[in-house]
């Protein structure tokens, strides 16, 4: 069987760049810098390509084909209702997907605002079928729920009160520190 090389492809102007641009959109929702990350690859090189670039990206947001605000708060309302993620993990998605600070903690703070943050808790673990530690290696399986609340963004007040909901004994405090430790980027 024989390999065929890849033939190289010819940079798209700005039109061939927009319709490019316009059919990733339809796909999936995309934040201005990711967008630009995927259109630098069928773009022109050097300053043509970025002016290129910009020009489309001032195209899609003329028409409303692309806002940061809206990604934001689409992704933040969907991440919440449909994953049952905490304030914490979703803050940190928006920050790897490039929308500014500013903004994430305007639309978290929106989104968040009349949330039970237990109550989300335990539809997460509701939802990913987590069970109540048992009476054999319990102190295991409580820091394998607690590392799961955490890594699902909820603070350590929210861990706290379900676990204590479940009858565990668990020092505030040693939970407070054991996720400070671990530390919020640590395993998302």
């Amino acid at each position: 069987m024989a390999f065929t090389s890849r033939k190289s492809k010819q940079p798209l102007g700005e039109d061939a760049l927009f319709e490019y641009a316009v059919a990733t959109l339809a796909r999936k929702m995309r934040t201005v810098r990711d967008l630009k990350r995927l259109m630098k690859t069928r773009a022109q090189a050097g300053e043509a390509g970025e002016r290129d670039m910009d020009r489309v990206v001032a195209r899609l947001k003329e028409r409303q084909y692309l806002s940061d605000t809206r990604f934001a708060a689409d992704y933040t309302r969907l991440r919440k209702e449909n994953e049952k993620y905490g304030r914490r993990r979703v803050q940190q998605d928006l920050m790897q997907k490039g929308v500014h600070k500013d903004l994430i903690a305007k639309t978290i703070e929106s989104v968040y605002e009349d949330v039970d943050e237990a109550a989300l808790a335990r539809e997460y673990i509701a939802r990913k079928r987590i069970k109540q530690p048992s009476d054999e290696n319990r102190q295991k399986e409580t820091a394998r729920v607690m590392g799961r609340l955490q890594r699902a963004g909820f603070s350590a007040g929210a861990i706290y009160k379900v676990l204590r909901e479940w009858d565990i004994e668990v020092d505030e405090v040693a939970v407070e520190e054991s996720l400070e430790d671990s530390g919020p980027d640590s395993s998302v």
